[in-house]
Parts: structure tokens; C-alpha cells; sequence
């Protein structure tokens, strides 16, 4: 359901009930979308939690707070959603039976926890997109009840040739288990806007 602003309501004190103190947004009149720009009082800016292409610096590093216990229906969610029917990841007999001797967590959902982990602080609200994942390795298996937690270090910036308003930076990123091992890391290139 779109808000709606009361019948009586100042213009700007709806526009705001509305969409808050956002600079741009898309509302609609008589079901045609309107765009309308909000002046912020002065001084004040929009921040979002992920840097933008200008912030960063190679050698940047980052830990990032979140942190993520692996459970049992995460990899077994994750390895059926994908149709994955490797035996390592669903089956306990067989796995008990192999050589890690319990299940293995599917390695693309680390690959896929690692980034997540890492969005927050590095992309969230500043990514055009994400242009490709490098160098992926898996130097240690993820076993369920593994706590994953993630580092990032900028290893690259680039302007883009393409579009003067953003750039590209490339991203180590690290997933680290409870015991302080590295288990996936890859780089990761972002088109990420610069500061508006």
C-alpha cells in the first residue's frame, strides 16, 4: 500500500510524513510517478553506511562487526535452493564416511556469508554494482557451528572510463572461523559511486 498524506496536511510537513528526509524520491499523482527533490535543512546530508568511491584509500582495512554462526538448515536451505546434491552437504552417512567426517558446509554459502558480511561496511547504499569476484580460494572446510566473521582490505582503485559519477574498487575479502582460520577469500571489483 502507497502512504498517503491526510486531506489538510502542509505540503511539507506531508511530503516529509511521507519519505522522510530523503533528497530524491518517486511518488505518485493521479498514478503518474512525480519526482520531487527535498531540500535538507543546511548542513545536513544523507548518510549511508557503505563508503563512497572517494573515502576509500588502498590499505584501508576493515573488520567488520557482524559475525555468523552456521547452522544445520543454513547449509541445508542453501544447498537445496541451489540444487546442489553433493552427498558432503546433505547426506550425514556419507559424510561421516569421508574425510572430514561430518557434514561440509557448501562452500558458495561461505562464499556468499564472506560477501555478506562485508556489505555493511563497504557497499551498502554507494554500489552501482558488483563487477566480478577473483581469486577465490577455500583453504579450510566450514563445518556446522563454525562461527564465520569477515575482513575486507582495499587492494585497488580505479576511475571509471565509463561513468564519471563512480569508480572501481577492488576488495580482499576474508572469512576467518572461531579458531582464527582463514576459510574463503577473494577480490572482489565494485563500481561504487562517488560522493554526490
Amino acid at each position: 500500500m502507497e502512504p498517503r498524506i491526510r486531506s489538510g496536511t502542509k505540503l511539507d510537513e506531508g511530503l516529509r510524513a511521507v519519505v522522510g528526509a530523503q533528497p530524491l524520491t518517486q511518488l505518485r499523482l493521479a498514478g503518474k510517478p512525480v519526482s520531487l527533490r527535498i531540500p535538507l535543512p543546511k548542513g545536513e546530508e544523507i548518510r549511508v553506511a557503505g563508503r563512497y568511491f572517494d573515502e576509500w584509500s588502498i590499505g584501508d582495512t576493515l573488520a567488520h562487526d557482524i559475525r555468523r554462526t552456521v547452522t544445520e538448515t543454513d547449509n541445508l536451505l542453501f544447498t537445496t535452493m541451489t540444487h546442489n546434491p553433493q552427498p558432503l552437504h546433505l547426506d550425514a552417512e556419507a559424510a561421516k564416511a569421508s574425510e572430514f567426517g561430518q557434514i561440509l558446509v557448501n562452500g558458495t554459502f561461505t562464499f556468499s556469508l564472506m560477501v555478506g558480511l562485508s556489505v555493511g561496511d563497504t557497499t551498502l547504499g554507494t554500489l552501482v554494482a558488483n563487477l566480478g569476484y577473483d581469486k577465490l580460494v577455500m583453504p579450510k572446510p566450514v563445518f556446522i557451528g563454525d562461527t564465520l566473521r569477515a575482513e575486507t582490505e582495499v587492494i585497488g582503485l580505479k576511475e571509471s572510463k565509463s561513468r564519471p559519477n563512480a569508480g572501481i574498487v577492488t576488495f580482499l575479502h576474508r572469512a576467518i572461523n572461531q579458531r582464527g582460520e582463514i576459510v574463503c577469500q577473494c577480490e572482489r571489483s565494485a563500481l561504487v559511486q562517488k560522493r554526490p
